[in-house]
């Protein structure tokens, strides 16, 4: 059985259109980069972490394989995880207008006997973004809770003046990665 460590309502709607049935464990883990530690290495270890967690929380069910993930939005060696207000998500997305960034997720698969893992890298340029778009995006909200303060998924899908990558994969979980890594779990055909 499947168990998906998260409560992310975006990975849940793209793990629903893989056809894969699955559980949802709520997981706990500090989302903190460590002194030095490379961009990518973060996304992968904070990702393998909640899969862990995860695991720790169906060690007694036999078969059990959690899915963990984790996404950031990168700007030179600055990660912009989810902003911690709304001053914090301004400052996030006056930096990024303009300008290309890179999205990382990271999807660990992990069971009692195996582990594996995908990365994706997109990288996303916005549009020059200016005190009225900014003012209004803040205002609807959905900035909360997103990496880099923003959801491609929602309204800043206006921001975006181009996209080469995954578009699933800067919404939190990369689907082509995520299905390869189901398929060699043999979870799906």
């Amino acid at each position: 059985m499947l168990h998906l460590a998260s409560q992310s309502p975006r990975r849940r709607e793209l793990l629903t259109l893989l056809g894969v049935e699955f559980g949802l464990l709520d997981v706990d883990v500090p989302e903190e980069r460590l002194p030095g530690e490379p961009p990518a290495g973060y996304v992968s270890r904070v990702a393998r972490e909640k899969a862990g967690a995860g695991l720790l929380k169906v060690v007694g069910s036999p078969g059990a394989v959690v899915l963990g993930a984790d996404t950031e939005v990168v700007l030179g060696d600055r990660v912009y995880g989810k902003p911690a207000d709304e001053a914090d998500a301004l400052a996030m997305l006056r930096s990024l207008s303009g300008r290309p960034h890179t999205v990382i997720s990271t999807v660990w698969l992990v069971s009692a006997d195996r582990e594996q893992h995908l990365s994706s890298e997109s990288q996303v340029t916005f549009a020059d973004l200016d005190d009225a778009q900014l003012a209004a995006y803040l205002a609807c909200g959905e900035w909360r809770g997103k990496a880099g303060a923003y959801g491609i998924q929602g309204r800043a899908a206006a921001f975006v003046s181009h996209l080469a990558g995954s578009h699933s994969g800067v919404m939190g979980l990369p689907m082509h990665e995520t299905a390869r890594l189901l398929r060699a779990f043999a979870l799906i055909p």
